[in-house]
């Protein structure tokens, strides 16, 4: 059942993004980028915080455990999350209204509306809580999947509709599109819910809800209102989540309170990482996630190398060096060809308003990132698979402590470079968790002959077909892009083709056990899928 329900979320959080990213490229031609900066950076941050300080710490308490449990505390401790819910959009609706700095009306109207609209999508929300744990227990995935589908697409239909004929009213289209967002999504829930409950399926799952009053907060007399239980974990949580928060949404929060970015510029850097953040999500997260299953089953967490069977570990140093390459390679074919084209493909997506100011700086830099998060990615996920307890502890401490110190960088680089100090900042932070896990890699393989690290060096001729590639697309781009018609654009394009097909052939030529691999690994997966 796990098998299923990742590659389903996987799905869903996958669709969401393509959605946003194409509803962000049609909006960009009718709407200013600080408009698209207040929606994307402000209010979706207000939205966010709220909702994961709100339900966070409940939701961890609340999913851990058996299905069999008293149901009714249960669901009485998740309908707290409700006036917490008032409580942080009160309160954090008058910072963004008063404390914060406001835009200016005549660029972007009605901002008062948003943070009172948003506040109230969060409230909203989390009206649903109780039924999203209940599925989220009992592994309704297709639920979840259809609920969020649903939602998302509502939104991006009501958004365009309304873009295109009220482009005027500004934060108001992007308000009533959220609202109707998580209304979607909640009553999605709650008529499953009321259809469910009671029926010949709920009653062959002994499903532990047969009422749907029973899904609302219920007072039982001689007992108390939660499983204090319960509370004492959620309460634990949530002094770790209020942290988690600020050091997941670092980047927002940098940009929100300590003015280093303008709107517009926010509104840029939004696109971009969400144009950059699609490569991680479709291409490295799956390998990820399934070579990190397969680690964990060949080799035993804790052992040393010399108390493992040898022949899995031979499996598995093979496995990383050549997962390595792959990374390796598609990484640096990415900053490679992304440097001489990052400025034609935004102009393509959002047009000059994308191209001409720091947006081709942005991806470009943007491009290198995605090298370290490929990097990163695969050997994450091997010593992940191979830490014992303690280890990932003592790994989470130096995360809290580089997460800090990540925040400093973030503020005085972007003072320095601007919105590219954000990326900047996001490859420091990045090299230097490679490194820990370089060393715990090597470390662990120290005393076996197997070097799996091999796998981060390209052979000679390939890397020299790189140089050369990117040292002639950079030309091109100098002389063909973007601004001399569309013809000069194609030269531009068919020059990076041809560079792109002496690379692959290289590839070919020089990389033939990672070749071979891919095709084991990879394409067999899928033919048999299709077949």
């Amino acid at each position: 059942l796990r098998g299923r329900v990742l590659p389903v979320r996987l799905l869903s959080q996958v669709l969401f993004r393509v959605i946003t990213f194409a509803l962000n490229a049609f909006t960009l031609r009718y709407l200013s980028r600080e408009l698209i900066g207040v929606v994307n950076v402000r209010l979706t941050l207000l939205y966010s915080t709220v909702v994961f300080l709100a339900r966070e710490a409940f939701r961890r308490a609340c999913l851990s455990g058996s299905t069999k449990r008293n149901w009714t505390k249960t669901i009485n401790l998740l309908w707290l999350t409700v006036p917490l819910g008032v409580f942080w959009s009160v309160v954090l609706g008058l910072v963004w209204l008063y404390l914060l700095e406001v835009p200016d009306p005549s660029v972007v109207p009605h901002y008062q509306t948003g943070v009172v609209a948003f506040g109230l999508s969060a409230i909203t929300e989390l009206l649903g809580e109780p039924f999203w744990v209940l599925a989220q227990v009992h592994l309704f995935v297709r639920l979840k999947v259809i609920a969020e589908s649903l939602s998302v697409v509502s939104k991006c239909i009501l958004t365009v509709t309304l873009v295109i004929l009220y482009p005027q009213w500004g934060l108001y289209i992007f308000s009533l599109a959220q609202l109707l967002y998580v209304s979607v999504l909640v009553m999605c829930y709650v008529i499953y819910f009321v259809m469910f409950l009671g029926s010949p399926e709920a009653t062959k799952k002994s499903f532990p809800v047969t009422r749907v009053k029973a899904l609302l907060p219920n007072f039982v007399e001689d007992e108390t209102f939660v499983n204090w239980k319960e509370a004492r974990l959620t309460w634990s949580f949530f002094k770790q989540s209020f942290l988690k928060q600020i050091l997941t949404e670092g980047e927002r929060y940098v940009m929100t309170f300590l003015n280093v970015l303008n709107f517009g510029d926010q509104g840029v850097y939004d696109i971009v990482n969400n144009l950059g953040s699609l490569v991680a999500r479709f291409i490295f997260l799956p390998i990820e996630e399934s070579f990190y299953v397969f680690f964990a089953k060949v080799l035993e967490r804790g052992k040393t190398v010399k108390d493992q069977k040898q022949d899995d570990v031979a499996m598995a140093a093979n496995v990383l060096e050549l997962l390595l390459k792959l990374v390796l390679l598609i990484g640096l074919t990415i900053t490679v060809f992304g440097y001489a084209y990052s400025q034609l493909a935004l102009d393509i997506y959002g047009g000059s308003m994308l191209s001409s100011g720091t947006g081709p700086d942005l991806l470009r830099c943007y491009s290198l990132y995605v090298l370290f998060l490929a990097v990163n990615g695969v050997t994450e996920c091997f010593t992940f698979a191979l830490m014992c307890k303690e280890e990932v502890d003592r790994y989470n401490f130096v995360m809290l402590a580089l997460s800090s110190i990540f925040l400093c960088i973030s503020y005085f680089l972007t003072h320095w470079y601007g919105s590219v100090g954000f990326i900047l900042a996001n490859c420091f932070n990045m090299g230097i968790r490679i490194a820990h896990s370089i060393q715990y890699i090597h470390d662990y393989f120290k005393e076996s002959a197997h070097r799996p690290l091999t796998g981060l060096l390209p052979s000679p001729v390939l890397l020299l077909v790189y140089i050369i590639s990117a040292v002639i697309t950079a030309f091109s781009e100098v002389l063909f892009c973007c601004d001399k018609g569309w013809m000069a654009r194609l030269i531009h394009i068919s020059t990076g083709a041809l560079c792109f097909a002496a690379t692959l052939v290289t590839m070919f030529c020089t990389e033939t056990k990672l070749i071979h691999f891919v095709r084991s690994q990879f394409l067999s997966r899928y033919l048999k899928k299709g077949t």
